[in-house]
């Protein structure tokens, strides 16, 4: 049950923004936005959570993983209340939206990116990577669920969905607190000088290569949220799509990603080699997907090609989260980890408004554009992730180290 525990926190976060997808061209209309403004709801959270992450990771190595995790969850629901009260309630609710929205960033900064410490902590070798697999395969399956609960709870009433938040906050509050027991540190926490200390050396030792890993989880992130809102929009704009059968269409590329990444994080284990390999073959996979997709306009065909794209995405996203995860003891997990969610959140961020601004600029441009960024990154990865051992596997259980050029 802890496992289950644990990978319901991801699924909470996910729900954040996928479950809002659906509903925002009926948000656009009935408050009268602009496609920028409605994109902001999305941009707000990820910021204000891109933000708070590096903070609230500190303080999970300083304290423990469940005293964010559990406060946090808390704010998340309250700033779903807060949304869904001011949507229901107020003549002119959009700024009090984005404030729920901000608030529930704040309490999102401290779900998923602990989450990933929490299972470096609690397991060991094969065991941790098959565990972050589930957490990946849970933030996936969360992206898949979210656009059909969002919109089946849009057929209520569009704001339907920021009430549903605190409903499942309080079951995974419920999760986490009965299930995960936290292994007691008999060592006092670092001084916050010494703690800062560890984190430079961290960053100069193996900086290049966390880079590199940092940028392509943020990729990964920025394309598939961007290609979503895109998704969405075509949807109810040509195809006349909305309600369940919208949300349905919506998971299609998210199911393939959420599949790809369980099998990935299970097989993986703790081989360097396979995944710098499988980062690699992910990209290659997003580039030809995006390349593609510039010659199909059909709604079967272009769901097709795209889920190549979300195939991609699932072989590299398990694999980042086990190089970043090992590449530090326990005492400075907390925060690298969060750090490389909230390069994550800031790729969430961009993704609406840059995908708004390139959809008014020229369809095939916007795809061009994509498969360039997924092969540039895709580059650097190969380039700058170099991993010793034999057979490419640690020779123990200690934190793993990487060679980089």
């Amino acid at each position: 049950m802890s496992i289950v525990a644990i990978g319901s926190i991801p699924l909470i976060m996910t729900l954040g923004n996928s479950m809002l997808i659906p509903i925002l061209p009926s948000m656009k209309s009935a408050l009268k936005l602009t496609a920028l403004q409605v994109s902001l709801t999305i941009t707000v959270f990820s910021v204000s959570a891109a933000i708070f992450i590096p903070v609230l990771g500190y303080l999970s190595d300083r304290f423990s993983r469940k005293i964010i995790i559990i406060p946090s969850l808390i704010l998340y629901g309250i700033g779903g209340l807060l949304a869904g009260f001011a949507a229901s309630t107020f003549a002119n609710p959009y700024v009090w939206i984005l404030v729920g929205r901000i608030l529930q960033g704040i309490g999102a900064s401290g779900t998923a990116p602990i989450a990933m410490a929490l299972a470096g902590d609690l397991f060991k070798g094969g065991e941790q990577s098959r565990v972050l697999g589930v957490v990946e395969a849970s933030n996936g399956f969360g992206k898949v669920i979210s656009p059909i609960l969002g919109s089946i709870f849009a057929t209520i009433t569009w704001y339907a969905p920021f009430y549903a938040f605190p409903v499942f906050c309080v079951l995974s509050i419920l999760l986490t607190w009965l299930f995960i027991k936290e292994k007691r540190n008999k060592q006092a926490p670092p001084p916050f000088g010494k703690y800062v200390l560890g984190i430079k050396h961290v960053f100069k030792q193996d900086g290049r290569w966390l880079l590199a890993t940092y940028l392509a989880g943020a990729t990964c992130l920025f394309t598939l949220f961007g290609i979503l809102f895109y998704l969405s929009d075509v949807l109810e704009k040509q195809y006349n799509i909305d309600g369940v059968k919208k949300g349905l269409i919506l998971a299609i590329p998210l199911l393939v990603m959420c599949a790809t990444s369980y099998i990935t994080g299970s097989k993986i284990g703790k081989n360097l080699e396979l995944m710098k390999k499988l980062i690699v073959i992910g990209f290659s996979c997003m580039t030809l997907s995006y390349g593609l997709l510039v010659f199909f306009e059909k709604l079967v065909p272009f769901l097709f090609i795209l889920a190549l794209s979300s195939l991609g995405t699932g072989l590299v996203l398990p694999c980042i989260n086990t190089l970043i995860t090992g590449s530090v003891g326990k005492e400075l997990r907390g925060f690298v980890t969060s750090l490389y969610s909230s390069v994550r959140f800031l790729g969430v961020a961009v993704g609406p408004p840059i995908f708004t601004r390139l959809i008014e600029w020229s369809r095939t441009g916007m795809f061009l554009s994509i498969a360039a960024l997924t092969l540039i990154v895709g580059m650097l990865a190969l380039i700058m992730i170099h991993v010793k051992g034999k057979n490419g596997e640690p020779k123990n259980d200690t934190p793993v180290r990487y060679n980089y050029v």
